[in-house]
């Protein structure tokens, strides 16, 4: 049920924090004005209810936004401010964190660097002997079901960034996180490729659409 609570999103902001605020309202807090035929928050629940969902809205590609009543270059650049934002707030948040201690900042990472990508990225962390975060890089892109992953230039990657462990990660731009069997077969050579340079593959995580798998939690590696 949408809330009946009458206060504009700044002024509930102020008065009970803004995690207190629904998707409506910090959608509204960030465009700050409607169009001709709507008010801000009408409008913002205008896009929501398109879209289905804030994470959906700000993945959407500029055709997509571009065509929507209300929507011109100033609305567009202004979602695509908020989701770089995000992206780079969890990039910078990732340097802060042991990534085995804190699983869920990993995870939150790579929602916002991939799981708005129309083609598979894989993407690897590379990780000191303390596994504390050195570099992340985009080390492949590929098509909508496929990349091709070259574990010679992940490893030649990590012995220039000195790193003594990595974290693998990909996309899957359909939604479902489900690992294939090539990304299974994929997954062990660079393992193997990695463990003969004394490297260690912590884990590989698939994001879909609001899911991760986890190679390591089944056991795989």
């Amino acid at each position: 049920m949408e809330s009946t609570d009458t206060r504009l999103p700044r002024e509930k902001m102020l008065t009970d924090g803004i995690e207190s605020l629904t998707d409506i309202e910090l959608l509204a807090l960030f465009l700050r004005t409607g169009t001709q035929r709507r008010d801000v928050l009408s409008f913002a629940r205008y896009l929501l209810r398109h879209f289905g969902s804030l994470h959906a809205l700000l993945a959407a590609p500029e055709r997509e936004l571009i065509r929507m009543d209300g929507i011109g270059i100033a609305k567009y650049a202004q979602l695509k401010g908020i989701a770089e934002l995000a992206r780079r707030f969890f990039s910078v948040q990732l340097q802060l964190y042991d990534l085995l201690e804190s699983p869920d900042a990993t995870r939150d990472f790579l929602k916002s660097q991939l799981s708005g990508e129309e083609r598979e990225i894989f993407m690897v962390i590379f990780l000191d002997n303390r596994n504390r975060v050195l570099k992340h890089s985009r080390m492949f892109t590929g098509t909508l079901t496929h990349v091709e992953v070259h574990p010679r230039e992940i490893v030649r990657e990590a012995i220039k960034t000195n790193a003594a462990a990595l974290i693998l990660a990909h996309n899957h731009p359909s939604g479902s996180a489900e690992p294939s069997k090539a990304d299974r077969i994929m997954t062990d050579r660079v393992v193997k490729c990695c463990h003969f340079m004394e490297i260690r593959v912590l884990d590989h995580l698939v994001v879909g659409r609001g899911d991760i798998v986890s190679f390591a939690e089944r056991g795989w590696i």
